[in-house]
């Protein structure tokens, strides 16, 4: 695989295609019929890279999935009359005035053994840490509780670009509640009605002004210093005796009671002459709204953690069934687009018996990360932990490839002679021709003449992944189906 070519593509307007190489891809798309409008918005979605996050923020019920749902113009995120509808961080891809950012709904923010303004420090910080640019909500026919007051410290400890909305302004005689805000020194209130629509296009204008275009790479080589490398794992999995191990000396506390670590511990170690930064995270123990006190926060600052890694390091302790958390784990990893290595810890204590029914449980329960490259460990007794690295650098490899577009497009011409998509309806849909817009992960654009089954598009993900590799990265592909034929520029 030496033609291929390692880059992000991150400061280029046609996402990881050169000059050369995206005019060739257009004149392509014209000859097919596609709308070259619509073909450089497909490149430009593919190949963004990460998208600028925009947190929206705010007490209970003061209407922050209806403006989530305004700005993405659809209903997704639910909405009911009443607080704490909304538990887990959900994030939805939106566009204004011709920019795509995604938006970050935060909820969940019930009372708990620490009480409700602890919960609400909680989701307000990991969604502010991991944001470009926040929207702070507050009912104005409310005005500013003690609450809020408690969400405006921790944002001018963050430091973050803050719009603030007053939202539940539904006419003039609203507006004075609004300019009342002026009072959390936040700037300007915009005055919105998130249920009626009123107001909002204003305070969108100013989110725009205060998002970066791109969020800055904070990683890779030389502008983010050593790969991070996340250590991730249900509790007592041997996540922290792993890092001592490595490292040769005892960095980190390891102790048998689960649950030991709290926050993420980061910790620079040489190893072949390279240097990385490990990142010992604490246990997952379930879903995020099913815990309280220090569980709840040690798993926002986890996800925090994967988030800012490159590559997440799965641990899964080998002596015990492979549970529903640990998948939950896998999936965190793989939807955050990180490079993944799986590592089965306590090797050392498994018999026959226990190896059989753990090859069994891998080729069912771990299905979905079949690419991911495996280490069989020993944290305590130092066994196979040299091929760590070597795998760590094999999943960035992976993650960070790229394949031309000319040699991508004999691939796929391959594939649909030999192993064309079913016909359904009295029509053959086909792949016309394709790219690969971006990396870090690897991210494609099929364009093709009718709408690709999910069988065949897996189908075509396998066939990439034997051809050029990718191994230990997952792989996004997007498909676009031509409008309209005849369409020739």
């Amino acid at each position: 695989m030496n033609d291929q070519i390692h880059s992000d593509g991150s400061d280029h307007e046609h996402g990881a295609l050169g000059d050369a190489e995206y005019a060739e891809f257009m004149e392509l798309a014209a000859q097919e019929g596609f709308d070259p409008e619509d073909v450089e918005g497909a490149i430009g979605e593919a190949g963004h890279g990460p998208l600028p996050v925009l947190a929206v923020v705010g007490r209970p019920n003061v209407g922050k999935s209806t403006l989530v749902n305004r700005i993405i113009g659809r209903r997704e995120a639910v909405v009911q009359d009443k607080p704490g509808v909304t538990r887990d961080r959900v994030s939805y891809e939106a566009e204004w005035a011709g920019r795509r950012f995604k938006v970050v709904d935060t909820g969940g923010w019930e009372q708990d053994v620490l009480g409700l303004d602890a919960s609400v420090a909680a989701q307000a910080e990991y969604a502010i840490e991991t944001a470009d640019a926040v929207v702070f909500v507050v009912d104005a026919t409310v005005g500013a509780t003690d609450t809020d007051e408690a969400v405006v410290k921790l944002l001018r400890r963050a430091g973050k670009p803050v719009v603030l909305c007053a939202n539940k302004v539904d006419g003039q005689s609203g507006e004075a509640d609004a300019t009342a805000l002026w009072s959390l020194g936040l700037g300007q209130p915009h005055p919105v009605s998130s249920l009626h629509g009123r107001g909002t296009g204003d305070m969108l204008d100013a989110v725009l002004e205060a998002l970066p275009e791109a969020p800055a790479q904070t990683f890779g080589t030389a502008l983010g210093g050593p790969r991070r490398i996340a250590l991730i794992g249900r509790p007592n999995v041997g996540k922290s005796s792993l890092l001592n191990k490595v490292a040769g000396e005892d960095r980190v506390v390891v102790n048998a009671l689960a649950g030991t670590t709290r926050d993420p511990v980061d910790e620079l170690i040489q190893l072949g002459g390279t240097t990385w930064k490990f990142i010992d995270t604490a246990g997952i123990r379930r879903k995020v709204h099913l815990q309280e006190g220090a569980d709840y926060y040690a798993s926002l600052r986890t996800a925090a953690a994967v988030e800012k890694a490159e590559v997440a390091v799965i641990l899964i302790d080998a002596s015990e069934s492979i549970s529903v958390q640990d998948q939950r784990i896998v999936t965190m990893a793989v939807e955050a687009g990180r490079a993944v290595v799986v590592a089965f810890n306590k090797w050392d204590t498994l018999d026959e018996e226990r190896r059989y029914y753990l090859e069994r449980e891998i080729e069912t329960e771990l299905a979905q990360i079949a690419w991911a490259p495996r280490v069989n460990v020993s944290a305590v007794t130092g066994r196979h932990m040299e091929k760590l690295v070597p795998a760590i650098e094999t999943a960035i490899e992976g993650w960070e490839t790229r394949v031309p577009t000319g040699r991508l497009n004999a691939f796929l011409g391959e594939i649909v002679a030999s192993h064309p998509h079913p016909v359904r309806g009295g029509k053959q849909p086909r792949i016309l021709f394709g790219t690969q817009a971006g990396t870090k992960p690897p991210r494609f654009v099929l364009f093709a003449s009718g709408f690709l089954e999910h069988g065949y598009r897996r189908f075509v993900e396998r066939r990439l992944r034997e051809e050029f590799g990718f191994e230990g990265t997952p792989l996004h592909i997007s498909v676009r189906v031509r409008e309209k034929r005849g369409r020739k520029k």
